[in-house]
């Protein structure tokens, strides 16, 4: 309608343009012959640009609330004619003739017309679209999508803090395993690596090419021990033994922490634990929360999209609108709960708790202290987090 009623406007616009322009009129005296109670009369007037001033008649329209002096039933000359004024077009094709004429229909008639029914139908679609979008955005919530999208950010974040804190355990442990393993292999020699027939020659063969000891074997490879003039076979035998003990030393290797090392890979497991004990069982219960309830805000954050605001609730389609309400209301739901219970404080706090702080000289000897008050604390958390098979009560 809102287009129908622009076009009839422009229609309208174009009709008006393209009449000619109103020609000069000069206002003239006008006999009344006969005149009716609506105003519909007969006048006579001198023309002046025809048959050197002829008179002329036609059907006028007077003016019906003129004095009834003016009228042709109560002349004020006392003839059977009345009086009444009007314009007479002095240049263009009706020059001479009367402004306007009953006998010549209005030019503009058209134009008037098409303009007021343009203007009624362009009312019509501005009010029907008006109220066509204010239903359609019915259920835009774009403060409590952000609500929820803040609640969102601190569930998902005290999460991740806290894997992030138990991936700093498993990563340091594993580097102290590591080192634990290596220097055992550095102290293993070649002689008590190749056992069997022809081992010392095999030994010694290995060792006159420069590896000295298990973890020289397993760093040189099969190929490096031939690069280095080791004959294949003997190769083979001295890296297969060199890995089958690395293998026995991992899966032997006790949970144990020295604190009187001064390792980096020490410090740095003794720190990332003191950080989850610290942090307590509460950080373990708050990341479990927070990570079901990322989820589901997730997922309703996802649906309700559209109702984030006004733009993207009139793009969106019937159905994905209904779907939106819905999923507003489950986030109020959600936030209701979470605030009722103090979740986005205790998140905020938890994320604090677990926050690293730098490993210096001083968190280490924190950490060291801390270590021999509470070690059966230490070894139960490195327990809790680590692997199973590394997490063994060898100490």
């Amino acid at each position: 309608m809102l287009t129908l009623g622009v076009l009839l406007f422009g229609w309208s616009a174009y009709l008006y343009a393209s009449y000619p322009e109103t020609p000069e009129t000069q206002q003239i005296s006008l006999t009344v012959i006969s005149e009716k109670p609506d105003g519909r009369c007969t006048v006579r007037w001198n023309d002046p640009y025809h048959d050197g001033g002829r008179q002329r008649e036609t059907a006028y329209q007077c003016d019906p609330h003129r004095s009834a002096l003016l009228k042709p039933t109560h002349s004020i000359l006392g003839t059977d004619n009345g009086w009444e004024s009007g314009f007479m077009f002095t240049e263009g094709q009706h020059k001479g003739d009367l402004e306007p004429s009953l006998d010549e229909a209005d030019p503009y008639a058209l134009s008037d017309a098409l303009v007021l029914i343009g203007l009624a139908l362009i009312a019509t679609g501005l009010i029907g679209g008006n109220i066509r979008s204010s239903v359609h955005l019915t259920g835009v919530r774009p403060k409590t999508v952000a609500r929820a999208r803040k609640l969102y950010e601190a569930a998902d974040q005290v999460a991740q803090d806290h894997a992030q804190a138990r991936d700093a355990v498993r990563a340091a442990w594993n580097a102290l395993r590591h080192e634990q393993t290596e220097a055992k292999l550095s102290a293993t020699p070649i002689r008590r690596l190749i056992k069997g027939v022809a081992a010392g020659r095999a030994a010694q063969e290995v060792e006159a090419a420069g590896a000295r000891t298990a973890r020289d074997v397993l760093e040189a490879g099969v190929l490096g021990l031939e690069h280095m003039g080791v004959d294949r076979r003997t190769a083979q035998r001295a890296h297969t033994a060199a890995r089958r003990l690395a293998d026995d030393i991992e899966a032997t290797l006790p949970a144990r922490v020295d604190p009187v090392a001064s390792g980096p890979h020490t410090t740095a497991l003794l720190v990332a634990l003191q950080v989850l004990l610290e942090a307590g069982a509460e950080a373990h219960q708050m990341a479990r929360t927070g990570k079901e309830l990322a989820d589901k805000l997730d997922r309703a954050l996802t649906e309700a999209e559209p109702a984030s605001g006004y733009r993207s609730m009139l793009r969106a389609g019937r159905e994905q609108r209904e779907i939106a309400r819905s999923a507003v209301t489950t986030l109020r739901s959600l936030m209701a709960s979470a605030e009722q219970e103090g979740l986005p404080a205790r998140f905020a706090q938890t994320s604090v708790d677990l926050l690293r702080a730098p490993d210096d000289g001083n968190l280490g000897l924190s950490a060291r202290a801390d270590f021999e008050r509470r070690t059966s604390q230490y070894y139960g958390l490195l327990a809790m987090v680590v692997e199973p098979r590394g997490a063994r009560a060898g100490h």
